[in-house]
């Protein structure tokens, strides 16, 4: 536990008979102390710290449990030993009530002492800047925990995916859960939001509203969200802070690594979705994220929208067709009141442009996956561009040997398309598979899509689509049907 190690020896909170010392970590009833393990000591801490206020059950084994994986039965056991310790229910006295489907409240009066007052405000609300959250986070629980549970010991976590997974809406959420580890709480920057002539580290000064000397001796955690906007900049920034402020934790999320020392990666997965069409249960489908995302959109825009069993392949192929991607699952059902289902999934054929009704209220590029794509697109060098275009010729996974063979041009010489492949792959905009038979790339569905409008647009996509033909063609007569699947299935 780390919250309180810079009180006063003498800081003491009082609740029924107990004094609780913070420094000495130990409880007094009169003069008989309580005997109680280090676990149940730092989960009362942090319920006293909390006093009336609900603490999430994932929040408790995050800052009690930070490096190992804690099932909530252990927390349970570790409760009700603090119950036992602290009498708590007999003579009518309560402390700790359990609030269902949430955490537990620590409902006592407590009383402090006078020394002790201004640390103990300060915890009672912890600043931070974070952004309020209109809706559940779906189907991240597990990759969450983990974060929680992995970042108090890393200096660099940067969350990484394609666009639309959601690596803001995952970073914000642990964020959130840590906010109670971090002395001075957490602080987050959008990095789309600052323009390239301001120096990030002077942006940053004025977000933690303080001096370079000061920030290096902050106790916080840094969220720099949007990191591919200025890369190189951010990269010098991280580079920096990393040296200079010990006790500064770093979450990026960017659509590349950063490559900095200390640099921990962790990829955001699309959600799960049912890829077996025998699955025409509705309880086994809304075991999957993706499907309790599109279910839990739709009922937001039309009150009285439930999932039938009828309803389970349309559904199935609509998560399918938007390669599980919160963003565009959501874009999706926002349609549902005006097309119905059975409209919504004809509709999955005509490009992005159905993709194009978020929340007014999102930022520019959360409002469309024509615009999640376009920040990424319109980033690329001219090469990668017209790599990423005739790219998509591939409806399937495809081997490099495969793209050499079918979109290699004066300008994509095939010396260095390997190099222009891999760096896509790099930006998220290509997923690698790693198989038996080695590996290969894919385009996501709403990936493919748009940058076969991009490849329609320069007049390339009839040659493009010959070129194909003509290359399966000729794996075919070599090898037979099965070679050219393992080439480009």
């Amino acid at each position: 536990m780390n919250n309180l190690n810079d009180m006063n020896s003498a800081a003491v909170l009082r609740f029924g008979p107990y004094a609780f010392h913070l420094r000495q970590r130990l409880i007094l009833d009169g003069d008989r102390q309580l005997r109680m393990g280090g676990r149940a000591l730092d989960i009362l801490q942090i319920l006293v710290e909390h006093a009336g206020r609900v603490v999430r059950k994932e929040q408790l084994i995050a800052l009690v449990w930070p490096t190992s994986v804690v099932e909530e039965i252990n927390l349970r056991v570790h409760i009700a030993a603090l119950r036992r310790a602290l009498g708590d229910g007999e003579n009518g006295q309560r402390y700790i009530v359990n609030v269902p489907q949430c955490g537990y409240s620590f409902i006592a009066p407590v009383h402090y002492d006078s020394e002790a007052q201004w640390v103990f405000e300060r915890l009672q609300a912890p600043q931070h800047n974070l952004p309020a959250r209109l809706t559940p986070v779906t189907g991240r629980d597990s990759l969450v925990g983990g974060m929680v549970r992995r970042m108090p010991l890393c200096r660099l976590m940067t969350v990484t995916g394609p666009p639309g997974v959601g690596k803001t809406t995952v970073a914000l959420r642990v964020a959130e859960l840590l906010l109670e580890h971090f002395r001075e709480g957490g602080w987050w920057v959008d990095l789309a939001q600052v323009d390239e002539e301001t120096p990030l580290l002077e942006h940053l000064l004025r977000v933690f509203d303080c001096d370079f000397s000061t920030l290096c001796v902050r106790h916080a955690l840094l969220v720099l969200d949007n990191c591919e906007h200025r890369r190189d900049a951010c990269k010098a920034l991280v580079a920096t802070l990393l040296d200079a402020a010990p006790r500064l934790a770093i979450l990026a999320t960017s659509r590349e690594a950063l490559q900095v020392t200390l640099e921990t990666l962790q990829p955001v997965p699309p959600l799960a979705m049912p890829k077996n069409p025998a699955v025409n249960c509705i309880a086994q489908a809304m075991g999957y994220s993706a499907v309790q995302l599109f279910v839990s959109r739709a009922r937001s825009r039309q009150h009285d929208f439930v999932l039938r069993e009828q309803d389970l392949p349309s559904v199935r192929e609509i998560c399918r067709q938007l390669d599980g991607l919160p963003l565009a699952i959501e874009l999706a059902a926002a349609q549902i009141d005006a097309l119905g289902l059975v409209g919504l999934q004809a509709q999955m054929n005509n490009g992005l442009q159905l993709l194009s009704h978020g929340r007014r209220t999102a930022v520019p590029r959360h409002q469309s996956m024509q615009a999640a794509l376009d920040w990424s697109y319109l980033r690329l060098s001219e090469q990668e561009q017209r790599a990423l275009q005739r790219l998509s010729v591939f409806k399937m996974a495809f081997t490099l040997e495969a793209a050499l063979g079918v979109i290699s041009c004066t300008q994509l010489a095939s010396s260095t398309l390997a190099a222009v492949i891999d760096r896509l792959a790099c930006k998220s905009l290509l997923t690698v598979e790693q198989g038996a038979d080695g590996c290969r790339y894919r385009l996501l569905n709403t990936t493919r899509r748009y940058a076969r409008e991009q490849l329609e647009r320069s007049g390339e996509g009839i040659d493009l689509e010959r070129r194909h033909a003509r290359y399966l063609s000729r794996m075919r007569q070599a090898s037979g049907a099965q070679g050219v699947a393992q080439l480009v299935e």
